[in-house]
């Protein structure tokens, strides 16, 4: 057996304090998803869940956040190619400006997009003059998600180009393949895993979005009123059927963190 092999087979061990704040912060987690689950009410939970306002909230959910996912993957996978790849002065700055909202509250980023498409936004007052409107409608919805979930895919997809390399993609060029051949038929093959655990995220964020959609897009009932939004709305009306609203968010979210999990531990990512 040689020394490095001798090396590998070794572990290093853990000290025993570590456990106790590693503990302290798994309880506090998952504590309060487990008091959420035991104040449902089992025995009216799919009364609750199919209600007219909460199917509706629901399909109004899926439809966005799918539209908002389709949006990131159209705008984000080209912008993830800039970052990792090109050498443009001042790209870093952009970089940081694309990523904010992943650490901006969402209402700043919803008032940021009314003052952009709202009636009397920088855009918006145009758009409004040839009878187009933005905020307040479904639209709004979606450019709301798009906004928050788009740094998700950006940041995702940027770290499978530069672990993945260029050096496949040398080979291309070296053998007579153009810019866009080696694109589509070597880079997007390459990073397709991490594309695509990119694209559950962003869906994911998408969905669970309340802020800027809130501030942007308002809360009509079958237009702009997320499954968010009607969790929000039932906390004081009804908190039997937002408890277990909630719990349907909760189930979807694990969902997708297993399913990315298992494609990271795959070496996806």
């Amino acid at each position: 057996m040689t020394t490095e092999r001798r090396q590998a087979d070794v572990r290093v061990g853990l000290p025993l304090w570590i456990y106790l704040p590693a503990l302290v912060g798994c309880l506090l987690v998952v504590l309060p998803l487990v008091a959420m689950g035991a104040k449902v009410d089992w025995g009216s939970f799919v009364q609750l869940v199919t209600s007219e306002s909460a199917t509706a909230a629901l399909k109004l959910s899926l439809r966005t956040a799918f539209a908002s996912t389709v949006l990131c993957v159209i705008l984000g996978v080209p912008m993830a190619i800039v970052f990792a790849r090109s050498n443009v002065r001042g790209l870093s700055v952009v970089r940081s400006l694309i990523l904010l909202p992943l650490v901006l509250p969402p209402v700043v980023g919803g008032i940021a997009l009314l003052y952009t498409f709202g009636r009397q936004g920088l855009l918006g007052e145009h758009l409004e003059m040839m009878g187009i409107r933005i905020a307040f409608s479904t639209t709004a919805v979606v450019l709301a998600q798009t906004f928050v979930a788009l740094p998700f895919l950006v940041v995702s997809l940027e770290g499978a180009l530069r672990t993945a390399g260029q050096r496949y993609e040398a080979v291309a060029a070296t053998l007579g393949a153009r810019p866009t051949t080696v694109l589509r038929r070597v880079t997007l093959p390459l990073v397709l895993p991490g594309l695509v655990s990119g694209a559950v995220l962003a869906f994911a964020r998408a969905l669970g979005e309340f802020g800027a959609t809130l501030t942007f897009a308002g809360s009509l009932e079958g237009v702009t009123r997320t499954l968010p939004l009607e969790i929000y709305l039932q906390r004081e009306s009804d908190p039997d059927a937002a408890v277990a609203l909630s719990l349907v968010l909760v189930v979807v979210a694990i969902v997708i963190v297993v399913a990315v999990r298992r494609r990271s531990s795959a070496g996806a990512l």
